[in-house]
């Protein structure tokens, strides 16, 4: 059965750090992309970052423009975690953090739709605030 659970979430100040995990189990996780997604109050859920699938033994990432050059997704096949590193937190940042995957077998493309995850987390709570 495949299962993702987040971890990692809390309260921060403004320019702290946080890691995000996302420990997924019932697949094999280079066949897979990997995404990060967000829910702030009262805003749509927002696509955040993606590792996509192994292709040709290495792995594509993707950055929304709100988190490039602060954010780092990364991932541990050998202990099938993704990470996402999050530094110079900003109180914008504070939501709901959810890690979704799809399997992509050789693929380096990072679907871009949230409909085309089938597999989901339970999210983590990340609040930056002073």
């Amino acid at each position: 059965q495949l299962q993702l659970v987040e971890s990692g979430g809390g309260l921060v100040q403004p320019g702290g750090s946080l890691r995000l995990s996302c420990a997924a189990s019932g697949f094999t996780l280079p066949d897979y992309a990997i995404d990060w997604f967000r829910q702030a109050p009262g805003k749509e859920r927002e696509r955040v970052s993606c590792t996509s699938a192994r292709s040709r033994n290495t792995y594509m990432t993707y950055y929304a423009d709100s988190v490039k050059g602060r954010f780092t997704i990364s991932r541990d096949n050998a202990k099938n975690t993704v990470y996402l590193q999050m530094n110079s937190l900003r109180s914008e940042d504070t939501a709901i953090y959810y890690c979704a995957a799809v399997r992509a077998y050789g693929s380096s493309a990072c679907p871009g739709r949230q409909s085309e995850y089938p597999y989901w987390g339970q999210g983590t709570q990340v609040t930056v605030s002073s």
